[in-house]
C-alpha cells in the first residue's frame, strides 16, 4: 500500500484503539497530530512513542464537543498547512437502559460522538478541496448496526455517522475527498475491560475472539491511503462475523 505523506489527525488518539491507529498512519509516513480531551499527557505519551520510532507526531488537547474550542484549535494547526486526513475516533460510553438514562447521559454521548465530527470535520473540508484530496474515516461500533441493551444513546450517537458520512461522501467525491466509516466489534483494551468473559465473547463473536485495535487501525490506515480513493461512502465493519 503506497501513499503520499499527509498531516493527519485523530480525535481520541490516545486511547487503545486512537493510538494504534496514530502508530499505523505513522507508519505510513504521515505526520500525526494526536488528540486527546483533558489528558493532554496520554496523547504526548503516544505522540513521543511514534518519535522514538522515527515518525512524525504532535499533540493536541480540545473538547471535540465545544464548537468554539475546536475552531481555535484547528485555525492554529491548520496554520503550518492544510490536514489532509482526520479520523473522528473521539467517543464515550455513558450507558444505561432508556428507561433509566438522564438527560445528561443523552446528550453528552451525542455531542462527543455526532457533535465532534461535524467540528473537527467541517473546517478541514475547504482547505481538502482546494488540494482536490482528503480523507474521512469515523470510527463507529457494532452497536449502531445491531443495537445493544443499555446502549441507546451510543448507538444512536454512531448512527447517525453512518448517515453523515454517506451525506458526507456524495457532497466532495467530485473533489478527490473519500469519507467512510469503521464499524468495530468488542476489541481488546479499556473500553471492553471486564464487560465479557471468555465464554461471552466466544457465544457473541462467529470468530471467537476480540479483535485486537491493530486490526482497527490497519483497515482505517488503508482508507487513508492513495489506494482507497474509490471507496467512499462505505460502513466497514470490523468485528468477526457479528453483522
Amino acid at each position: 500500500m503506497t501513499t503520499t505523506p499527509r498531516r493527519a489527525l485523530v480525535t481520541g488518539g490516545s486511547g487503545d484503539i486512537g493510538s494504534a491507529i496514530a502508530h499505523a498512519l505513522a507508519a505510513q509516513g504521515h505526520h500525526v497530530i494526536v488528540h486527546a480531551n483533558a489528558r493532554l499527557q496520554r496523547a504526548e505519551a503516544v505522540a513521543a512513542a511514534i518519535r522514538a520510532g522515527g515518525g512524525s507526531a504532535e499533540a493536541v488537547a480540545f473538547d471535540v464537543a465545544a464548537g468554539a474550542s475546536v475552531a481555535a484549535a484547528l485555525e492554529r494547526l491548520l496554520e503550518a498547512g492544510p490536514i489532509g486526513i482526520v479520523v473522528n475516533n473521539a467517543g464515550i460510553h455513558d450507558d444505561a437502559p432508556m428507561a433509566g438514562m438522564n438527560d445528561a447521559q443523552w446528550h453528552r454521548v451525542i455531542d462527543v460522538s455526532l457533535h465532534g465530527f461535524f467540528h473537527v470535520t467541517r473546517p478541514l473540508l475547504l482547505p481538502m478541496s482546494r488540494q482536490r484530496w482528503g480523507r474521512i474515516v469515523s470510527v463507529s461500533s457494532v452497536a449502531a448496526v445491531l443495537g445493544n441493551r443499555g446502549q441507546v444513546n451510543y448507538a444512536a450517537a454512531k448512527a447517525a455517522l453512518h448517515g453523515a458520512t454517506k451525506s458526507l461522501a456524495r457532497e466532495m467525491a467530485s473533489r478527490g475527498i473519500s469519507a467512510n466509516v469503521v464499524a468495530p466489534g468488542l476489541v481488546e483494551g479499556t473500553m471492553l475491560g471486564d464487560q465479557f468473559d471468555a465464554a461471552q465473547v466466544k457465544a457473541l463473536v462467529p470468530a471467537g475472539r476480540a479483535g485486537t485495535p491493530a486490526e482497527v487501525a490497519a483497515v482505517v490506515a488503508f482508507l487513508c491511503s492513495d489506494a482507497a480513493g474509490y471507496v467512499n461512502g462505505q460502513v466497514i465493519g470490523v468485528n468477526g462475523g457479528m453483522g
